[in-house]
């Protein structure tokens, strides 16, 4: 299933896509794509649905972000092989966690902002994994059952904040608008291998991101059990898993996003976004 959240910036309906590609109005059947929803028992009572008989939501609706009351947003730092050689740096011996404010969470084409006083920001398609069960000390062999769904992230990044500020990386990837998510959360069962998807980032129809998970250090199965070893995952939890080469500070010289610029970016079967950068 392909799940959604449609309308105006805070007052978003949950959706489903059709067969043929159209949104279906669920808000008659859940009141949300968020906590009991994501159990495997609420996502069983939604594919039970002959989701032909759901309202036809008509024209070209804003997408708001594919997931609801979400209380983590966690990212993983430094994953994939390739992005880490790019930036100078070594694979960690284990993941490199940090949050991102849920604050910066926005609908897969909403405008973008970059923040005052930023000189550096930049761009990082990733794949996200959404938690539909709570996960406590899971072992690796348990670990799947606790996905909901896989969805695209942009992790967008403000290096100087995160490198050059002092502390941690939380300040260079929170700023408003820095986490568009979606269009769709893609339920586990219609994504064979997370572990073998092609990613892609273009900016300003250049292409500078060109991947796959496949070169993920750690991939979801491990992250899912490393993570809740040091916290309880719960439903509508994201975790963003890395990014592959290709971001801006990777250039020589290096690139960073200006107003007016527009990042297209997608994964294979979880969909597409569009973002237009503005000033802040």
């Amino acid at each position: 299933m392909k799940l959604l959240r449609y309308g105006p910036a805070g007052q978003e309906k949950p959706g489903i896509l059709d067969g043929e590609g159209r949104i279906r109005d669920l808000s008659g059947k859940v009141s949300d794509i968020a906590g009991s929803t994501l159990l495997p028992e609420g996502l069983d009572a939604i594919r039970a649905i002959d989701v032909n008989s759901l309202p036809l939501v008509e024209g070209n609706p804003r997408l708001g972000a594919c997931v609801a009351g979400t209380g983590k947003f966690i990212c993983i730092g430094l994953n994939y092989s390739d992005h880490a050689a790019e930036t100078g740096a070594t694979v960690p011996p284990e993941p490199i966690i940090f949050m991102k404010a849920t604050s910066a969470i926005v609908g897969p084409n909403d405008p973008v902002e970059i923040p005052r006083g930023s000189l550096k920001t930049d761009w990082e398609v990733e794949l996200g994994f959404v938690i539909g069960k709570k996960a406590k000390y899971v072992s690796e062999a348990e670990a799947m059952d606790h996905v909901a769904g896989y969805c695209v992230i942009n992790d967008v990044s403000e290096r100087a904040f995160q490198a050059e500020r002092q502390g941690q990386w939380t300040k260079g990837k929170s700023c408003d608008t820095f986490g568009p998510t979606g269009p769709w959360l893609v339920t586990a069962d219609e994504v064979a291998d997370p572990q073998n998807l092609k990613m892609h980032l273009e900016v300003n129809g250049r292409k500078f991101q060109d991947g796959s998970t496949k070169t993920m250090v750690y991939g979801v199965r491990y992250l899912v059990s490393y993570l809740s070893q040091f916290m309880s995952l719960l439903p509508g939890d994201i975790i963003s898993t890395g990014t592959p080469p290709g971001v801006g500070l990777g250039q020589k010289p290096n690139i960073f996003l200006k107003a007016g610029d527009v990042v297209t970016l997608g994964i294979e079967g979880l969909g597409e976004q569009r973002q237009e950068f503005f000033q802040g």
